[in-house]
């Protein structure tokens, strides 16, 4: 089989992160020795736009790339045969890597026509008609001397149709096929590039058809072109699993940090993109700090350095006050000294991935790093302008609700009330459901069949969102979880979808498909699912596929939504989980609603606080009960004598004499001190 061949490259895997796809490697080029992960400044014309050569070996560099089509046009071929290639060309030592053209051909699609044989462009220079194939493609490559070169390849949006991608494909592996023939003996490495778009089964037949031709690497394409961020990262995941363990991984055109890093936890080694040189040219620049906009006027007259935790030369030497003066007067030497910042920070993050990789705390950094890589200034927050009134932020009985302290939420426009009123929605879903109910530890079990979670009250999301994201950390081998969502008004959902500025949880393909087909499956972890159960609660529990390991009990309270809350909704509910292990976890502390679950058969426990609240409640089935579970005692029942909420609510008043000796002759309370009276 062709693709047992040796790699030009000897790619070699040093170290892989425990629970991740994370790895550590490294090859020798032409010129130098490589450490993986990496990222490659890309110099489209044989330059980092306003970046020294020097500036970049100073910052770590390893790889930068260049463009074959632009260099193809400009300078010409002749300049690179007459130079000695593009190494002395540009005065740069270590390693390029050249795009094929494909890029190209997807990008232009009003000066092209593609053929079997190629495509045709008409050139931006002079006019004159060139043909790009993969014979024309490689013998520039040949010319420019690059230490890598790509194989040419159609890229399509990755939104396409599924015609449309598959015929790409095809013809991108003919031409793969074609464009190993043209490199003959060339010493020169060649990586293969997967296409597909979006579709699962393209991605598979793409990989395995490549991974039998005898490339040096492969390259993910066809991403960052139309997608969403997490269809590329199940697509990235996807496709990783199915390439060489042995052979190097080249994400291409990806990304912003946060992008990176989420590709390397998926088993990426390789990236490029244009980004830290684009966005420093407007002003912008990724530090420890967040994400800082230099045009803003809040940096007039400061003297702080750009990054407290960055020793690269523009923090160690000029003042955010002097960047911002020379952003604000369109200087190039700001466009510079931005650039040579951000380019650092994107080596920077890389040696830290790998060092963690390597000490096999990639997972604990992994964590760290992706809460803090999307933030905005942390110095001086930006200000949320009053969105302009033809936005809709309101949708049915719903409104979005800006909290004091920046975060948004849900609130009920009729009564008021407010989900996650005092703390962001994910981080009270972290603390009071995915923590306590500790979902970790029970995806990392023994267990062979995936959890079961009812998320009773789906809401905007935020506590199912937690549980996908903490099961997708896992390994596919893990133990998987199936998450079933019971909700009777998706409008709470829907306006905070659409508002997803507000709730970034939400940019990720679940919500958009329960929204949709109310049910969605992962590509990436085969044991992650799904379900939307709609209707009222009570009634509708007998409608889920599968009973449940754990609940997250998170309706609106019993003045908005009385009927969850009442011994007839807890007594269904335990009737489902008779027999069974099961927790449930809620925010609520109320007298009314621990008596109608005590009622109705659970054992109940206090919960951790919250924001607004000292204590909130788990109930128990007998064969979840644990040592460390808090249950209520003689003390909670001196309380509940005393309270004027002492039956549930549905309760008919002529029955409250004979409940009472229920709740005191619940088994929870037996050996208990009877209570003061």
């Amino acid at each position: 089989m062709q693709g047992t061949m040796t790699s030009r490259l000897s790619f070699r895997v040093e170290a892989r992160a425990t629970g991740s796809g994370a790895r550590a490697g490294g090859f020798r080029t032409l010129h130098n020795d490589v450490r993986t992960p990496l990222f490659m400044p890309v110099g489209t014309q044989a330059t980092v736009k306003a970046q020294l050569t020097q500036t970049l070996e100073d910052s770590g560099s390893q790889i930068l790339l260049a463009n074959t089509y632009h260099l193809l046009l400009r300078p010409g071929l002749d300049v690179f045969r007459r130079m000695g290639g593009i190494h002395n060309f540009m005065s740069w030592n270590r390693s390029v890597l050249t795009d094929s053209g494909g890029y190209q051909i997807f990008s232009l699609p009003h000066s092209r026509s593609i053929t079997e044989e190629g495509a045709v462009f008409q050139s931006y220079t002079d006019g004159r008609t060139i043909l790009l194939s993969p014979e024309t493609s490689i013998g520039a490559q040949v010319a420019i001397g690059s230490d890598i070169m790509m194989a040419l390849d159609q890229c399509v949006a990755s939104t396409a149709e599924e015609s449309v991608a598959r015929a790409a494909l095809e013809l991108t592996h003919r031409w793969a096929a074609r464009s190993l023939a043209a490199r003959g003996d060339s010493p020169q490495a060649m990586f293969g590039i997967v296409q597909g778009a979006l579709y699962p089964g393209l991605r598979r037949e793409s990989a395995l058809g490549l991974v039998e031709m005898p490339f040096d690497g492969f390259a993910i394409g066809g991403l960052a072109v139309g997608e969403g961020k997490s269809e590329r990262e199940d697509t990235c995941a996807l496709t990783t699993g199915l390439l060489p363990p042995d052979k190097p991984r080249y994400l291409m055109g990806v990304g912003t940090p946060l992008d990176i890093l989420e590709a390397v936890h998926r088993g990426v080694d390789m990236f490029d993109c244009i980004i830290p040189t684009q966005v420093a040219q407007r002003g912008g620049v990724f530090t420890s700090r967040g994400y800082l906009q230099l045009r803003r006027g809040v940096y007039k007259f400061s003297e702080e350095m750009l990054d407290p935790a960055c020793d690269c030369p523009t923090c160690r030497r000029y003042s955010r006050a002097y960047l911002h003066h020379l952003t604000k007067t369109r200087e190039t030497l700001g466009w510079q000294l931005l650039g040579k910042h951000n380019i650092h920070f994107y080596h920077q993050l890389l040696r830290e991935i790998r060092a963690s990789i390597l000490s096999d705390t990639f997972l604990p950094l992994y964590q760290e790093k992706r809460t803090t890589l999307h933030e905005d200034d942390l110095d001086n927050p930006v200000l949320r302008q009053t969105p302009k009134k033809t936005k809709r932020l309101t949708l049915g009985h719903y409104e979005i609700h800006v909290a004091r302290e920046g975060f948004s939420s849900i609130r009920h426009i009729h009564s008021g009330e407010i989900m996650h009123s005092r703390t962001p929605p994910m981080e009270e879903a972290r603390r009071l459901y995915i923590e306590q109910s500790r979902l970790p530890e029970h995806l990392a079990g023994s267990a062979t069949e995936p959890l079961v979670i009812w998320d009773v009250g789906l809401g905007a999301g935020a506590n199912a969102m937690s549980a996908i994201l903490t099961c997708e950390a896992e390994p596919a081998t893990a133990r998987g979880l199936r998450l079933i969502s019971f909700e009777n008004d998706l409008d709470s959902l829907r306006l905070a979808f659409r508002n997803n500025d507000q709730f970034q949880y939400l940019r990720h393909g679940g919500p958009a498909a329960i929204l949709k087909d109310g049910h969605w499956e992962s590509r990436t972890h085969p044991k992650l699912s799904w379900t939307l159960v709609p209707g009222n609660f009570p009634d509708s529990l007998t409608a889920a596929p599968l009973p449940p390991d754990l609940i997250y009990y998170d309706m609106f309270s019993g003045k908005t939504h009385a009927e969850a809350w009442t011994l007839t909704a807890f007594r269904r509910l335990h009737t489902a989980c008779e027999g069974r292990s099961v927790a449930l976890f809620t925010y609520t502390c109320s007298t009314a609603s621990r008596v109608a679950m005590l009622a109705a058969g659970f054992h109940v426990a206090r919960g951790r606080s919250t924001g607004d609240k000292t204590e909130t409640t788990i109930a128990l089935t007998p064969a979840a009960i644990r040592p460390d579970h808090d249950l209520l005692a003689s003390e909670w029942l001196a309380k509940w004598q005393r309270s004027s909420a002492r039956f549930p609510t549905d309760l008919p008043a002529t029955e409250h004499s004979a409940w009472e000796d229920v709740i005191l002759r619940h088994p929870q309370f037996q050996n208990q001190a009877p209570p003061d009276s």
